[in-house]
């Protein structure tokens, strides 16, 4: 299956997935591109692959994106080679996009699992962007504001799980049984990229 994990920034998309990647989960971690810089600890071509916008442009020119956008300024996007590789050799597929790219995956791959990942509040995401450290108050404030209508909007997702702090187990454990019952759902999904 192609598992799109969407939310606001600083829900914990990353780190639910990283988790996953840790215990082992036969799944496809998608490596999305990017024009930003990279963040302090993070590594061009396991975390992102770090590119310049030129480059960034080839990848759109040549069609090899599934899905692109601009997102805080920077571009963003999930290749299609390694969806298709993935999807060949019989794996899901974990793809991490913010709501705007799971809404335009939505369009493309109609039968693509969708999760929202929600924080338990909006004080506890307030925490975690400023935790990041990464950001200016004023990019946490627009990053908080535009999180409040990504919330709004995520009825149109096939499921919600909450981000719990202190809790990243859990919502790892609900996304892994959320995937388990989709798998086993008949009929089957069908994904044509």
């Amino acid at each position: 299956m192609i598992v799109v994990l969407s939310g606001p920034s600083g829900v914990g998309k990353d780190a639910i997935l990283e988790r996953m990647a840790e215990l082992d989960y036969p799944y496809h971690f998608v490596i999305t591109a990017t024009t930003r810089d990279p963040r302090p600890g993070e590594v061009d071509e396991v975390n992102h692959y770090f590119v310049d916008r030129p480059r960034f442009q080839e990848l759109i020119d040549s069609d090899e994106l599934l899905e692109h956008a601009e997102v805080y300024g920077n571009m963003y996007g999930v290749p299609k080679q390694q969806v298709r590789d993935a999807l060949a050799e019989g794996r899901h597929v974990m793809i991490r996009v913010d709501v705007q790219g799971a809404a335009r995956i939505r369009q493309l791959v109609k039968d693509a699992l969708l999760i929202f990942i929600k924080p338990p509040n909006l004080q506890s995401l307030q925490e975690r962007l400023e935790d990041r450290g990464v950001d200016a108050l004023e990019a946490i404030t627009v990053r908080r504001s535009k999180a409040i209508d990504e919330i709004a909007d995520s009825e149109w997702f096939d499921y919600v799980v909450i981000n719990r702090d202190d809790r990243l187990d859990d919502a790892v454990n609900e996304v892994i049984g959320v995937i388990d019952s989709e798998s086993e759902r008949e009929p089957p999904r069908v994904f044509k990229l």
